[in-house]
């Protein structure tokens, strides 16, 4: 597998893992985000970081987002973001 590829399958798992609370556990901690080390499925050590963000106002829709990258090279890391619906809609 390549590194990109791993990358990639890195950060599906972990916004899998970001979007398994719903809106209303969610609301309670939103803004929130963190960054932690760890692996990616091959064993590479990679950053972590997972954002939970309103949308456009408090109290709406929640923005979750993901990155995972090299300490070293952010740039070049993968980024996916997911929205969580108020009315509970995906």
């Amino acid at each position: 597998m390549s590194f990109a590829r791993d990358l990639e399958e890195a950060a599906r798992e972990e916004i899998e893992r970001a979007c398994t609370l719903g809106w209303k556990e969610l609301s309670k901690l939103t803004p929130w985000g963190d960054t932690f080390e760890g692996f990616t499925p091959s064993g590479e050590a990679v950053a972590f970081e997972r954002s939970y963000l309103w949308e456009t106002e408090p109290g709406g829709d929640i923005r979750v987002e993901v990155s995972v990258y090299q300490p070293h090279a952010f740039e070049e890391g993968v980024r996916l973001t997911r929205s969580i619906a108020r009315d509970g809609a995906a």
